[in-house]
């Protein structure tokens, strides 16, 4: 590059260079974050404590809502605290964490999707042979398959890009440390295995896709199949949600990173960038929930152990302190 001077730090651009729309959108995704924290912890709470949802669909979606913990976790903090503080700048330290995190926890997310289609293929197209198919140890390598692939891909990334120093202007015009605005200040020497990161990385994308619409293609088959209506209307319940929720990921995934590049993104641009990370996240719990009469069972199972376990705690509360005033009646009498 022209410009040899090193780059120490970064200056996110944030949404907007009005202050008083960039605190307005900070608070705005900081419901939408505590919306989706406490939602997907709701999820991990019910899959972790009913015994009736300890199958391996559910487990899958306990994993699916850790990473929808996770992912938003490494940029909206970030957001929010910049938005009301108006302090823009991250070190280069802190951005490499954030393109690690982020790299492994979307690819992870990608993988688990593509498991749960896995998981109801054999479900409603092999049903007898499903116990068999999907056992402990098969989710198990789906879901260490998952996450190691998502380390593997963060520490490719930032051990391309980070290998060597950065020149030229030092502002990223995203609310993050996205890999392609690093890309264009980056002097590393070894850009070929970040590309190389990224050809692989779409290959797996579009391979995981594939597998998805084919698994789907056939499970509508076999649904058409099925003679009775209410046979059909079961089997679409269980696989609806997580259609939707992998359309929703695709669809925003899709128009941050398939549209084309901009020196300078508009503020829709921006919002779209922001929402790719917290409105699956946030829909997630709420697709699951509304569709699955499994979850809102054991939601309804868990308030009535609560109710119980308040109104235990109410009656020996009483109790107690009946027996503490006659104690002390019974003192001051004797």
């Amino acid at each position: 590059m022209t410009n040899g001077t090193a780059v120490t730090g970064f200056i996110l651009m944030g949404i907007s260079d009005v202050q008083e729309l960039q605190t307005l959108c900070g608070v705005f995704f900081l419901v939408m974050y505590m919306a989706a924290l406490i939602s997907n912890l709701i999820i991990i709470t019910l899959i972790s404590l009913d015994l009736q949802l300890q199958t391996p669909m559910y487990f899958f979606l306990k994993n699916l809502s850790l990473l929808d913990i996770f992912l938003p976790s490494v940029t909206i903090p970030n957001l929010v605290v910049n938005s009301l503080t108006h302090n823009n700048f991250i070190s280069i330290p802190g951005c490499a964490v954030q393109v690690f995190l982020l790299s492994s926890f979307s690819a992870g997310e990608v993988f688990i999707l593509t498991a749960m289609s896995y998981d109801r293929y054999a479900a409603i197209c092999s049903p007898l042979h499903y116990d068999a198919i999907m056992n402990a140890t098969t989710f198990v390598v789906l879901l260490g398959v998952s996450w190691t692939t998502g380390l593997f891909f963060g520490t490719m990334y930032i051990a391309g890009i980070f290998s060597g120093p950065f020149c030229g202007s030092n502002v990223i015009p995203q609310f993050f440390c996205d890999v392609s605005s690093l890309l264009r200040i980056s002097c590393s020497e070894r850009l070929v295995l970040i590309y190389t990161g990224l050809g692989i990385g779409l290959f797996v994308a579009m391979s995981s896709f594939t597998c998805v619409v084919i698994s789907y293609f056939y499970i509508f088959s076999a649904v058409l199949k099925i003679p009775i209506t209410k046979g059909q209307s079961k089997a679409l319940a269980t696989c609806i949600p997580h259609l939707t929720v992998f359309t929703v990921f695709v669809a925003t995934a899709c128009f941050v990173y398939l549209k084309p590049p901009s020196i300078e993104p508009s503020i829709t641009d921006r919002l779209f960038a922001v929402l790719y990370t917290v409105l699956p996240p946030a829909l997630n719990p709420l697709i699951y929930s509304l569709r699955n009469r499994d979850v809102k069972c054991a939601l309804r199972r868990l308030q009535q152990n609560l109710c119980a376990i308040c109104s235990l705690h109410l009656i020996l509360q009483n109790i107690f302190q009946w027996y503490s005033v006659s104690h002390a009646t019974s003192k001051l009498f004797s």
